[in-house]
């Protein structure tokens, strides 16, 4: 075997090891962000609503007292930033309703069909910009496929896909060395990347609570459920508070 050939070999086989690296990140991305999104929705339905009404009850009780202390610029300023969190509570709310619902179970038959699309269709394997353009698009629909528990919709833009055009070898040694040199730089710059997106997911507030809360739920605990037993209890003393800050005379405290 020629020098250039036993190099060639020595590309090709990295080439082939970063892209199961590449693969093995982006399918363990998106299992996480879709277990996040799952976790959310669970979330909000367990408490979220819950935190929500207690911010509106807060504001309502505080625009009451506010009314009541017209010269308190203390009090009014509480008012007004009770208001502002109540909004952005029942943004969130709005944003949490709006996130696609997850699959019940991400199966290793999902977790295999997508592998298989990554492998055929990565954007990084386009040598043109029609063709990224058009890899990015079909990965993109990939993703949501998969955020959704959708196997077959996977498997169809497999199919739709067709064989991938850059499987085809060049004919000349030399040729196919600069394609495997170009091709890893575009591997390792990919890994970079997507360790950096896991890297920002981890640290966000929501994925560490999930990690906090599925821990617990795996001793045996349930605490989303005591949780919503002791908000529901602030809820109904807020209620009170609130009819009595309602029908108290002015002045009084």
């Amino acid at each position: 075997m020629l020098p250039e050939e036993q190099e060639l070999l020595r590309l090709e086989g990295e080439q082939s090891e970063l892209e199961t690296q590449v693969t093995t990140a982006e399918l363990a991305l998106e299992t996480d962000k879709t277990e996040t999104i799952k976790f959310q929705r669970r979330y909000y339905q367990a408490v979220g609503r819950l935190y929500a009404q207690l911010d509106e009850l807060e504001a309502q009780i505080a625009n009451v007292e506010a009314e009541k202390a017209t010269d308190n610029g203390e009090a009014l300023a509480y008012a007004q930033a009770a208001q502002e969190q109540a909004r952005s509570s029942a943004e969130e709310a709005g944003l949490i309703e709006a996130l696609p619902i997850p699959p019940l179970e991400i199966t290793p038959e999902i977790k295999s069909a997508y592998r298989q699309a990554a492998k055929l269709m990565h954007p990084d394997r386009a040598t043109t910009e029609p063709e990224r353009l058009r890899r990015n698009a079909m990965m993109a629909e990939v993703n949501r496929a998969y955020e959704s528990g959708d196997q077959q919709a996977i498997e169809k833009l497999i199919i739709e896909f067709g064989q991938d055009p850059e499987a085809i070898a060049g004919p000349d040694v030399a040729s196919r060395i600069v394609k495997a040199i170009r091709r890893i730089a575009q591997l390792r710059r990919r890994l970079t990347e997507i360790q950096q997106e896991t890297e920002a997911l981890q640290q966000k507030d929501i994925f560490q609570l999930k990690l906090t809360i599925n821990e617990t739920e795996s001793m045996g605990g349930d605490p989303l459920g005591d949780l919503a037993q002791q908000l529901m209890q602030e809820l109904s003393e807020l209620k009170i508070r609130l009819e009595i800050s309602k029908h108290q005379p002015m002045g009084m405290t």
